[in-house]
C-alpha cells in the first residue's frame, strides 16, 4: 500500500516534496509499530504453540484478549501519532512544505492505526494456526482497493477530487479497515479449523496479557532499535539533502516489497517452529529453521541480483525524471540495498526461528549491539569525518546486516532457544 502512494504521489505537481514527505512519514509509522509488534509477536507464538499442543480452548481466547489489546494499543497510538505528527516530523529535519505534507498524510493514516494493527495481528493468528491463505486473499483485495482509491484521490480520478497526499492517506486507512472487517468475517464463521473469534467484551486478563508482552516486548524493542538506524539514517540524510530522504523513501518502498518473499518465509518460519515446540519435537523444529535458511537466502539473492541490473527501470515507476539528482540517489541506493539483501536473508530466516520459539530477548541482544555500537556510528563516520555524504551513510546498512547474520548465526547454533512445551520461552 506504501508503494503504491508512492508511486502516485510522485505524480504529483510537487512530487519531489511529496515524496520526501513520505520518506519522512513512513519512518514515523515504522517507529510507532513498537508497541503492536510486541503483541503480535507473543501472540503468534503462544497460538502456533498452543495449536502444535492441540488446545484449542487457549487458542480461541488468546484470539479474544489479543483483539482487545490490540484495539486499545491501536487507539493510543493512533491518536498520539495523529497529536505529535509536526514534531516527529520537525525532529527528524523536515521543514517547510516537506514538513506541512508529511503532516497532511500522517493525521488521516494514524487515525485508522486500530483497523491496521489488527489485521496484522488476525493475519499473525492465522499463520500460527498454519492458515496462510485467507490473509493473502484479504489483502490482496485490500490491496486492489487501495490501488483504485489512491488512483481516484491522489491525482483526481474517476470522478473524484484530487486530494494529493491527504487522499492517499484516506485511501490506505479505508483498505485497511476492509482488510480487518474481512478477516473479521472468517473468523466469526469458525470455518477455519481452530478459530472462532467472539465478539462479546470480557475482562482482560491481565496474567495472559503479561505473558504476551513477556515474549513479545523484546521483539518490540527490537524494532525500536532497529528503527533507531533507521532514524538516525534519515536524520543524517536530512542534514545532507532532503532530496536524500525522498531517495531513501523509495528505495525502502522496493525494499519493502523484496524483502517480502523473506519475511514470508520466516512468518512461515515463526508458525512451524512454534508447532513444533509446542509439539515437542525439537528435532522438527531444527529442520524447519535449516530449511528456511536456505530458501530464505536462495530467493532473496537471486531478487538482489535483479535489483541490481533493473535499478534505473525500477525508479522510472516513481516517475522520476531521469539523470536527476533524485534519480541518481535512488539508484545509488537501491543498489546498495541489493548488496544489502544477501546477508540480511539469513538474518531474516534466524529471526523467525528465534521469534516462533518465544526467544526473542536473543536477536534483541543481537540488534542492541550491531545497531548502537556498530550502524549509527559506521553511518556517521563514513557520512561525515570520511566526506562520503549520503553514499557513506548508505554503505553502512551491508556492514550492518552482514554483523547481524553472523552473530544471530551463532547464537542458533548455541541451541538455547529449542525449548519445548506449551509455554514459549521468553
Amino acid at each position: 500500500m506504501l508503494t503504491v502512494d508512492s508511486a502516485l504521489c510522485g505524480r504529483l505537481p510537487n512530487g519531489a516534496d511529496a515524496l520526501s514527505a513520505l520518506g519522512f512519514a513512513s519512518q514515523i509509522v515504522f517507529l510507532l509499530m513498537v508497541a503492536m509488534l510486541g503483541l503480535l509477536v507473543g501472540t503468534v507464538a503462544l497460538v502456533a504453540r498452543a495449536h502444535g499442543a492441540r488446545v484449542t480452548s487457549r487458542v480461541n481466547e488468546l484470539l479474544v484478549q489479543s483483539t482487545q489489546l490490540t484495539v486499545l494499543v491501536g487507539l493510543a497510538i493512533g491518536i498520539a501519532g495523529a497529536l505529535l505528527a509536526e514534531p516527529l516530523l520537525v525532529a527528524l529535519g523536515a521543514s517547510g512544505e516537506v514538513a506541512s505534507l508529511g503532516v497532511a498524510y500522517l493525521r488521516p493514516l494514524m487515525l485508522g492505526t486500530p483497523f491496521f494493527y489488527l489485521a496484522l495481528l488476525y493475519a499473525g493468528v492465522f499463520r500460527g494456526v498454519g492458515n496462510t491463505r485467507v490473509p493473502f486473499l484479504c489483502a490482496l483485495g485490500a490491496n486492489v482497493l487501495n490501488a483504485i482509491l489512491n488512483y481516484a484521490l491522489v491525482l483526481g480520478h474517476l470522478g473524484m477530487p484530487q486530494l494529493g497526499v491527504v487522499g492517499s492517506a484516506i485511501g490506505t486507512v479505508i483498505a485497511q479497515l476492509a482488510n480487518a472487517v474481512a478477516m473479521i468475517a472468517v473468523l466469526r464463521t469458525g470455518k477455519v479449523a481452530d478459530l472462532r473469534l467472539s465478539l462479546r467484551p470480557r475482562p482482560i486478563d491481565r496474567k495472559l496479557a503479561v505473558e504476551l508482552y513477556r515474549v513479545g516486548w523484546p521483539a518490540a524493542a527490537d524494532l525500536l532499535i532497529l528503527n533507531a538506524g533507521f532514524l538516525g539514517a534519515i536524520g543524517m540524510l536530512g542534514r545532507i539533502d532532503e532530496l536524500t530522504v525522498a531517495a531513501h523513501g523509495l528505495g525502502l518502498r522496493i525494499q519493502s516489497l523484496a524483502f517480502v518473499p523473506g519475511l514470508g518465509v520466516a512468518q512461515a518460519t515463526a508458525a512451524l517452529i512454534g508447532q513444533a515446540l509446542g509439539a515437542s519435537d525439537s528435532e522438527r523444529a531444527r529442520r524447519v529453521a535449516r530449511a528456511s535458511m536456505a530458501l530464505c537466502a536462495t530467493m532473496m539473492t537471486v531478487l538482489a541480483i535483479a535489483i541490481l541490473i533493473a535499478a534505473h527501470p525500477i525508479v522510472r515507476i516513481f516517475d522520476v525524471p531521469a539523470g536527476s539528482p533524485l534519480d541518481r540517489y535512488s539508484i545509488e541506493w537501491m543498489r546498495v540495498l541489493g548488496v544489502a539483501m544477501i546477508p540480511a536473508s539469513f538474518n531474516i530466516a534466524l529471526v523467525g526461528v528465534l521469534q516462533g520459539s518465544g526467544a526473542t530477548r536473543m536477536s534483541l541482544r543481537i540488534n542492541t549491539w550491531t545497531t548502537l555500537v556498530l550502524h549509527i556510528p559506521l553511518a556517521w563516520l563514513f557520512a561525515f569525518p570520511l566526506g562520503l555524504g549520503a553514499s557513506g551513510v548508505w554503505l553502512s546498512f551491508p556492514v550492518a546486516f552482514l554483523a547481524k547474520a553472523l552473530a544471530i548465526y551463532a547464537a542458533y547454533r548455541r541451541g538455547r532457544w529449542a525449548v519445548t512445551g506449551l509455554g514459549a520461552s521468553g
